[in-house]
C-alpha cells in the first residue's frame, strides 16, 4: 500500500537453480555477437544502456486475423544449444516454478486486502497466458565511454506492466532505486537469496488503486565496477482482458475500510510525486491489456515499430506531440526556452 516494492526471501526455488539461473544468464552476454542481443529500448524519452535477451511463455504464432496483440504470443528465439546448452532448460524451468509463485503471491496480496484468495485467478491462466522474463545486462559508465563519476541511464523511470514482477539481481551492483513520495530515488541493494518484487499497473488498476505501481529505475555502473546483470521476471495478465471490465468488475469491490488504510498513507507522507504516464486504464488509445502492452512495446522499440507497426508507432508520436505542445510554457508567459517533456514508457 505505501511503497508497491518489497523483498521477499525463501520462495522455493533451490539455490542450485537460482545459481544456475545466474550463471547461464549471465553466460549468454559471452557467446558470439551473432548470438547475442543489444537492445535498443527506449525509456522516459531516452535510450537505455543495455543488452538484453527476451524470453516469455511460448505459444504457436497466431492465426490470421487475430488481434495485433496476440503477435505477442509465439515462440522464443532461443540461443542455439551449441552455444548454450543448458540456458533453455535452465529457463523453461525457472519461469514454471516463478508463475507458480506468482501466482500464490498474488492470491495473498488478495487475501491481505479482504478479498477472496483467488481473485485474480480469472485474469491469470487460461491459453493465452504469458509470462515474461529478461536476462539483462547494464554495461559500466566506462564501457560506455562516459566521464568518471557519471552514470548511464540503465532503465529510465518507469512503472511496470501487469501484475506483479519479480527480480533476481544477478551481481553484487548497486542501482536500482524506487522513488518515494517525496520524489527521492532510494537503493534497492542486491541481498542474497531474495527477489525483489515490484507491484504492476494491472494490479493497481484491479485493486482500484489500493496496491501501488511504484515509479523505479536502473543507474549504470560506474567507470571500473563491471557490468550490472538482472534477471526480471514480469506476472503476465490475460491480454484480451478490457479495461472497461477491470473498471466495471474487476476483482469485486476491495472494502471500503481497506481503501480507508490506503487513502491515508498520503495524508501522512504527503502528495505524491507521480510523473510517470499510468497506461493501464479505460479511455485511452488501447481497450485491453494486450493492446496497451504492445504500444508499450512498440513505444520502447521505436525501431521495430518503424518496421512492423508504423500505424501505431505515428499514433503514439502524434500523441506525444500534443502532450508536449499542451505542457509547454506559452509565449504570454515566459520569454525563456525549455525543453519540450518527453513521453514516458512502462516496461
Amino acid at each position: 500500500m505505501e511503497v508497491g516494492f518489497l523483498y521477499i526471501k525463501s520462495v522455493g526455488i533451490s539455490d542450485e537453480l537460482f545459481a544456475r539461473v545466474i550463471k547461464e544468464g549471465v553466460g549468454f552476454f559471452d557467446i558470439p555477437t551473432a548470438e547475442n542481443r543489444l537492445a535498443a529500448e527506449v525509456t522516459a524519452g531516452a535510450t537505455d544502456y543495455r543488452e538484453q535477451i527476451d524470453v516469455s511463455t511460448e505459444h504457436l504464432l497466431p492465426s490470421p486475423g487475430s488481434p495485433l496483440h496476440h503477435n505477442l504470443l509465439a515462440p522464443n528465439q532461443w540461443p542455439s544449444t551449441t552455444v548454450l546448452s543448458n540456458f533453455r532448460p535452465t529457463f523453461t524451468e525457472y519461469m514454471r516454478l516463478m508463475g507458480a509463485i506468482s501466482l500464490r503471491f498474488t492470491s495473498l496480496i488478495a487475501e491481505a486486502i479482504e478479498l477472496p484468495a483467488d481473485a485474480f485467478d480469472k485474469y491469470i491462466g487460461g491459453a493465452n497466458q504469458q509470462h515474461k522474463l529478461k536476462i539483462v545486462k547494464y554495461p559500466d559508465a566506462g564501457e560506455l565511454g562516459l566521464e568518471a563519476g557519471q552514470r548511464g541511464q540503465g532503465v529510465g523511470q518507469h512503472k511496470d506492466s501487469m501484475l506483479t514482477s519479480y527480480l533476481l539481481q544477478a551481481s553484487h551492483h548497486r542501482g536500482l532505486q524506487v522513488q518515494n513520495y517525496t520524489g527521492d530515488w532510494i537503493d534497492c541493494p542486491p541481498i542474497d537469496g531474495t527477489l525483489v518484487v515490484a507491484i504492476g499497473q494491472g494490479l493497481e488498476a484491479l485493486t482500484q488503486g489500493v496496491c501501488v505501481a511504484t515509479t523505479h529505475r536502473v543507474l549504470s555502473p560506474l567507470a571500473g565496477e563491471g557490468p550490472r546483470f538482472s534477471i526480471p521476471f514480469f506476472q503476465g495478465v490475460r491480454g484480451d482482458t478490457e479495461f472497461e471490465e477491470l473498471e466495471s468488475v474487476g476483482v469485486g469491490k476491495v472494502p471500503d475500510r481497506v481503501k480507508e488504510e490506503r487513502r491515508r498513507v498520503p495524508e501522512a507522507h504527503g502528495k505524491r510525486l507521480n510523473d510517470v504516464e499510468f497506461t493501464f486504464r479505460a479511455g485511452g488509445a488501447a481497450k485491453t491489456l494486450g493492446e496497451a502492452t504492445l504500444r508499450n512495446r512498440v513505444k520502447s522499440h521505436p525501431d521495430v515499430g518503424e518496421r512492423y507497426y508504423p500505424d501505431i508507432l505515428a499514433q503514439i508520436r502524434e500523441e506525444q506531440r500534443l502532450a508536449a505542445k499542451a505542457k509547454a510554457p506559452s509565449a504570454s508567459t515566459s520569454t525563456t526556452p525549455q525543453a519540450m517533456p518527453t513521453a514516458v514508457e512502462s516496461q
